[in-house]
């Protein structure tokens, strides 16, 4: 039984981050203007994450499935990369990415062991590295657990990965797997003490901004919060994410973890507050919440709109995805959004 937080104590002050007064914003409902055919869509087990390649094409990511398509506006769907231990194949594939170029990386674990390989969209392998880490179990979302590399983000000429066990919030590897810098203090969470949980809470989503200027680093679990760093990893400000949205969910953090007993050991394994996030072309945060709702953060930390996504009903985006004509894809279902558009506000 999850336990409440002692009385008196807050979780923000656990964690060391100031707290300003919330100012509510009007819940936007941004509608989808178009998306990937029924049929089409129709056909993955886990759409995951829905690019574009530099042709115009879908480019999809199927979690359940092992697999990355290539699938033109009006079909058909054509399976690029296949289910497979062996290099140009992945298992358990954990994140995906791809570069403006048509490149794109994939983290997966077969037999435990992380790797990350790059791909061509028309396909074929660049490359690939393995990561001198193995999967650990880290944090729950439904049935979906993030392990080890949960998320990554891939600038075409190098990769950012959470690795909060290198002692640092960010690493960033070259193309042949070499580590180039390590960046970002862990933040305190009062549960320092509990190596795996304290790691867990530290897990995260690092962003680089488009023009080079620096990144976004965002826990994706236990207190809501981001950091932004500038282009030599110093750190910016840090900011706490707030809203009447997140109310319910901050208020039910417990003081103790539920554990869960896995092939390689016993783990935390902790809930997200934010199941996804991504800059758009003018340097603003999206921050999509455990709730169905998304937060846009301003360059300078200030939030600026509360987004809720409607298509076939409302959208709790998995992957949000800006494109090169700033038409925005929301996953599951390849959902085309118009973000500068006209929305209804309540």
């Amino acid at each position: 039984m999850l336990k409440p937080l002692v009385a008196g104590i807050s979780i923000a002050s656990a964690v060391g981050l100031h707290i300003g007064t919330t100012t509510a914003l009007p819940v936007e409902t941004l509608r989808a203007v178009a998306s990937m055919p029924a049929h089409l869509a129709g056909t993955f087990t886990d759409l995951a994450a829905c690019h574009t390649t530099p042709d115009g094409d879908y480019l999809v990511f199927d979690r359940r499935a092992h697999s990355v398509y290539r699938v033109p506006p009006k079909g058909p769907v054509r399976q690029i990369i296949q289910i497979g231990v062996e290099p140009g194949r992945i298992l358990l594939p954990l994140a995906f990415d791809s570069a403006p170029d048509g490149t794109f990386v994939i983290a997966d674990a077969p037999q435990g062991t992380e790797r990350v390989q790059i791909f061509f969209y028309l396909g074929g392998t660049v490359g690939g590295f393995t990561l001198p880490t193995r999967t650990v179990p880290q944090v729950a979302l439904g049935d979906l657990v993030l392990s080890g590399v949960g998320s990554l983000d891939y600038t075409g000429k190098t990769v950012l990965v959470s690795h909060p066990s290198s002692g640092a919030l960010v690493t960033e590897y070259a193309l042949d797997g070499k580590v180039l810098r390590t960046f970002g203090e862990l933040r305190r969470t009062g549960h320092e003490q509990d190596r795996e949980l304290h790691l867990a809470l530290n897990a995260g989503m690092a962003l680089a901004l488009r023009d080079g200027s620096g990144f976004y680093f965002v826990f994706l679990s236990g207190t809501p919060a981001f950091r932004k760093y500038d282009a030599a990893g110093k750190l910016l400000f840090d900011r706490h994410i707030e809203g009447p949205e997140l109310d319910g969910h901050i208020q039910s953090l417990p003081s103790q973890w539920p554990r869960r007993k896995t092939s390689i050991g016993e783990f935390p394994i902790v809930p997200p507050s934010v199941r996804t996030a991504a800059i758009d072309p003018d340097g603003n945060l999206w921050l999509s919440l455990v709730s169905p709702q998304t937060y846009v953060y301003d360059g300078g930390g200030d939030k600026r709109r509360t987004i809720q996504f409607q298509a076939a009903g409302t959208v709790a985006p998995s992957s949000l995805y800006f494109t090169k004509d700033r038409r925005l894809l929301v996953s599951p279902g390849c959902y085309v959004f118009d973000p500068g558009g006209h929305s209804d506000a309540r």
